[in-house]
This record gives C-alpha cells, sequence and structure tokens, in this order.
C-alpha cells in the first residue's frame, strides 16, 4: 500500500488483456474506469479527488507507462486494444462503471461505450481527440518538436503541472523530446498507436447511450474545443462544460475543478 495525498492506493499487477491495473480508494464506492491519454498515467490530486468518492480502476495502456507491457507491437490496431479492455473488464466483472478517459484515452471510452454498451453506465470524456475530421484544425503531433510540444498541451508549459508530466529524464528538453521521440516512434510502425485517426468511431458512435459529458480546456491548442460539436451532433444529450485557464490536460491544470465536474455528472 502507498499514501498518495492521504488516499490509499493498491498497485495490482494485472496481466488480463496485457494491461496493468491499478486500484485506487478510499473507500467503497462505486465503479470508475479512468483511461489515460498518450503520456501515461499520472497520479495526480484529479485522481485523488475521485477516489474520495468513487473506486478508481485505472488500467495502462501497454507501452507507455514504466512496469507495464513494453511488447505493444503485439496489438495490430485500435479495435485490438478495445477487445483487450473488454476481456479486462469482463474478468473484473465491471458493468454500468462509469468511464472516464482524457485525449486518446477519452477516444478509447467512447469506443469502449459504443461497442460494448452494458461496460458503460456514463461517460465523462476530457478533452477527446476528435472523430478525426478532415477540416478540423487539430495539432498534427509528429510535427510538433520539444520546445513546441508543452505549449500546445498546457496553458503554461513551465508550470507544475507540466513539470510533472515530463518527470523522466530530469533535463527539461529532454523530457519533452523524449515524449516526441516516442510518439514519433511508435506513429512510425502504423500498428496500434495514438494518435493516428480511426475513423471506425465515426461508424460506431451513435450507439452511445449512456449520458455523456464532455470537459474541455478552454486554451486547448492541441484539440481545439471545435471537437465538441462532433460529439454533441452524435451523442444524444452530450453537454460540454470548459474549463478556463487549461489547455489539453484541464485535469492536470485545475484537477480540483475537474474533478468536481466529474463528481457531479456521475452522481446525478
Amino acid at each position: 500500500m502507498s499514501s498518495l495525498n492521504g488516499t490509499q492506493a493498491r498497485v495490482l499487477p494485472v496481466w488480463q488483456g496485457r494491461v496493468r491495473m491499478r486500484v485506487l480508494s478510499k473507500g467503497a464506492g462505486p465503479n470508475l474506469v479512468f483511461f489515460h491519454g498518450p503520456w501515461g498515467l499520472h497520479w495526480t490530486p484529479f485522481l485523488d479527488a475521485l477516489a474520495q468518492h468513487f473506486t478508481v480502476h485505472a488500467p495502462e495502456h501497454p507501452g507507455t507507462s514504466p512496469g507495464a507491457n513494453d511488447d505493444i507491437y503485439n496489438l495490430d490496431g485500435l479495435w485490438d486494444l478495445i477487445l483487450c479492455y473488454e476481456e479486462l473488464l469482463e474478468q473484473l466483472g465491471l458493468e454500468g462503471a462509469a468511464l472516464v478517459g482524457h485525449s486518446f484515452g477519452a477516444m478509447v471510452a467512447c469506443e469502449v461505450a459504443a461497442a460494448y454498451p452494458r461496460r458503460a453506465g456514463r461517460l465523462a470524456l476530457i478533452d477527446p481527440i476528435g472523430l478525426w475530421r478532415d477540416d478540423a484544425p487539430v495539432t498534427n503531433w509528429m510535427m510538433l518538436n520539444a520546445q513546441d510540444l508543452p505549449g500546445h498541451v498546457f496553458r503554461d508549459p513551465a508550470s507544475a503541472a507540466a513539470r510533472a508530466m515530463f518527470a523522466e529524464p530530469q533535463d527539461e528538453e529532454a523530457r519533452v523530446a523524449a515524449q516526441v521521440g516516442l510518439t514519433w516512434a511508435m506513429g512510425s510502425t502504423g500498428k496500434f498507436i495514438w494518435p493516428i485517426p480511426d475513423k471506425g468511431l465515426k461508424k460506431r458512435i451513435h450507439r452511445v447511450k449512456a449520458p455523456t459529458l464532455l470537459i474541455w480546456g478552454a486554451e486547448d491548442r492541441l484539440v481545439p474545443p471545435v471537437y465538441a460539436e462532433d460529439f454533441m451532433r452524435q451523442i444524444a444529450g452530450a453537454r460540454v462544460e470548459t474549463v478556463k485557464d487549461a489547455g489539453h490536460a484541464p485535469h492536470l491544470e485545475q484537477p480540483a475543478v475537474v474533478a468536481e465536474l466529474v463528481r457531479s455528472f456521475l452522481r446525478a
């Protein structure tokens, strides 16, 4: 057991479905599954706040976290990852759970809700990557250099949240360069990679029946808020909450605000 901001966290080496699962909870509470974004899983005040009210299950995408399965090339695409998580949720007996995701993880959560509706009770998507509209001004991640990436992800690239996300290596420029290099290297394989567009979601998103909340950083330069229009048109009853003073990672920059938005929505 390890203490994270006063909350007890159990780290479970669960390799079912080729992922490692962590469970964070202060006590008994409804099940919540958190799918992290493309830079790995970060224990933050955001997850800690959710753990005050929910039992947070946090799977790690293969190849994105130290100690997780690095053999990402066993996955042939995003759909293979969705099947992987369906197997995991089945083995853990999770049905009707709240699904929460950030960025690429939000797309994963949306795919799970579309393909396996019984898994999702409610859906909270934090700055989801989008539905891959050809005309949407999404930033080309492959064209970003080490100096530009933090300015797209965070409102303040020098903030504590930015420094925490790029934790290794110690040299600040090397941290970001390493993340850009990893993204580029994974993208070049053409296999399971974020953020390669998977337009298959366009054909499935109408199957999402769970109440859906979209949370967007007002100053997101990586995935502009224009994407919210896609989801609002195609997911019945979806609504949007905009977080001020936040970029593409509002749950890291404004954790208390985002946690309260998610908590209020899931408890409604």
